[in-house]
């Protein structure tokens, strides 16, 4: 059996700093053999930088994914051509700089696929996340048959979608994006877990993840305002996903919700 966690959104410093808190002991407890985390937001709340991506991988993180956000800090456009732990959304344009998946080894040394994929509903126009899921799985099912995919969407309707088109042919597709974890976790008829979203790791007294003022007053207003990331206390979201070695299939899926 292979224990994977995915981590939802990592949001700002207080999103890192939960990182340092939890995943060491999670790993130590849990036993887990390969840790991703969606880090998108990782800068402030708005992209990730190389000295952003060093201090995840630092907490204990193997694979760091990425998302509509992962343009917004430039100098993060040549390191991804040359960190490949870090895969952003397969369906980009081809010549994009980095990668949409990649082949990583866990703890025990066993090979397991992840793919980063972006959703379009309320998202930017990119290629068909359906069609590209088609061309990219069956390049990594030769190597391996456990498959892990974030899906970073908006749209609770499309992420279902996904994950009943890819049923059987992924461990686990997890949704990211929208920073509120849902409660409708579960193992799929061919044997692929799901959740519509992990949810976000990050300030826990803000809205999702941004300071709580600045948001108001845009509400109340509807003038331009400056948007932050918020401080102070945290929240840790994340899945633990147990997957069997020789099938790929999910047999287990949790959620993990801790505040600091």
């Amino acid at each position: 059996m292979i224990r994977i966690m995915m981590i939802g959104d990592v949001f700002g410093r207080s999103g890192r700093r939960a990182l340092k808190d939890n995943v060491p002991e999670l790993l130590r407890e849990q036993k887990i053999d390969l840790v991703l985390a969606n880090g998108e937001n990782a800068a402030g709340g708005n992209g990730i930088t190389r000295e952003n991506a060093l201090e995840i991988f630092e907490a204990g993180v193997d694979v760091i994914t990425m998302g509509n956000h992962v343009w917004n800090k430039k100098e993060i456009i040549n390191y991804l051509d040359k960190e490949n732990r870090i895969v952003r959304p397969y369906n980009y344009p081809p010549g994009t700089p980095g990668t949409g998946f990649g082949l990583f080894k866990t703890k025990n040394n066993d090979t397991a696929g992840v793919i980063n994929m972006s959703g379009r509903i309320f998202m930017p126009e990119l290629d068909c996340p359906f069609r590209c899921a088609d061309q990219v799985i069956p390049l990594i099912r030769e190597k391996t048959s456990i498959i892990i995919m974030d899906f970073h969407a908006e749209a609770t309707s499309e992420k279902a979608a996904m994950a009943f088109y890819l049923d059987g042919r992924l461990s686990a597709i997890c949704g990211t994006h929208t920073h509120v974890q849902t409660a409708d976790e579960r193992i799929l008829e061919g044997g692929t877990a799901f959740i519509t979203d992990i949810g976000m790791t990050g300030p826990r007294d803000s809205v999702i993840g941004v300071k709580k003022e600045p948001v108001l007053n845009k509400f109340l207003t509807q003038m331009p305002q400056k948007f932050e990331a918020a401080t102070g206390l945290y929240q840790f979201n994340a899945v633990i996903i147990d997957v069997q070695r020789e099938t790929g299939q999910a047999v287990a899926i949790r959620r993990i919700q801790n505040f600091e």
